[in-house]
């Protein structure tokens, strides 16, 4: 049995209903800036009148909104948001759903050892954030290159879509870890994304309170920030590394209890 094509035919019209509400999104984010360019500098003016604490939770930072870029770095942190949401439920599912479903029986009465079974699911699941993140990258670039009156835009984008991956395996990790340390196969999918919610309000905690940046470590969110990455410093070299420690510590982690757990058939 191919459990690789398995998991990539169960899990294809999630795949393309998420990938449907992706290109909507960007859509309806760029085309409400068609709307806002029309009043040029004016924008801006009025945003710098506005609260820090508002403009922390809008998520709208330094971004020069006059510019498609600047608009889409704004709309990157809910892109960022979704596609964080789909790899966590994911990764969670994936691995509890033989126990959730009353199917892991059939799987591992199979000539096919847990170690591959895990492996083939791992697989299958970078195959569709791998698709989702493309998906969003030639979506992202046909409607910013559309408004941005020849501005370049490809480079910015592509190095959002780069974080953004990053975030993507990170919170994969973080949904196959807790799956496969869970008793409770349904409770998985809930956990996994109560620790995505709470790292995200984090980060902009910390936005709004700046005694509280030494935080930043523990909010992944915070490693890929839209405005550093098109405007500062760009990838930062502590954070890439501490992403891939993360990522890979808790694949190992998935691993270990899937292997040595007494699943429920």
């Amino acid at each position: 049995m191919n459990v690789f094509m398995r998991e990539i035919k169960a899990n294809r019209k999630v795949l393309i209903i998420w990938s449907i509400g992706m290109i909507l999104l960007i859509a309806s984010g760029m085309g409400k800036y068609a709307g806002l360019s029309a009043s040029g500098q004016a924008i801006n003016d009025f945003l710098a009148q506005m609260p820090e604490s508002l403009k922390a939770i809008m998520g709208m930072g330094t971004f020069d909104l006059t510019k498609a870029t600047g608009y889409y770095g704004v709309l990157f942190i809910y892109l960022a948001m979704m596609a964080t949401i789909h790899a966590t439920m994911l990764g969670a599912n994936i691995i509890s759903k033989e126990e959730r479903d009353k199917t892991a029986e059939f799987l591992f009465i199979k000539p096919i050892s847990r170690n591959k079974i895990i492996t083939s699911k791992l697989l299958a699941s970078l195959v569709n954030i791998l698709i989702f993140n493309l998906v969003t990258f030639v979506s992202s670039i046909l409607m910013v290159q559309k408004y941005s009156k020849g501005e370049a835009v490809i480079g910015d984008i592509t190095k959002l879509m780069i974080g953004m991956l990053i975030l993507q395996l990170i919170f994969l990790s973080i949904g196959t870890a807790i799956a496969a340390k869970s008793k409770h196969p349904k409770t998985a999918p809930s956990l996994a994304t109560g620790i995505l919610l709470f790292t995200f309000i984090l980060s902009i905690a910390i936005d709004l309170n700046s005694r509280i940046e030494i935080l930043k470590y523990f909010t992944p969110f915070k490693y890929f920030d839209a405005k550093n990455l098109m405007y500062a410093q760009g990838f930062e070299p502590i954070y890439v590394i501490l992403s891939g420690v993360i990522i890979a510590i808790l694949f190992r982690v998935t691993y270990i209890f899937y292997i040595s757990r007494d699943l429920k058939v």
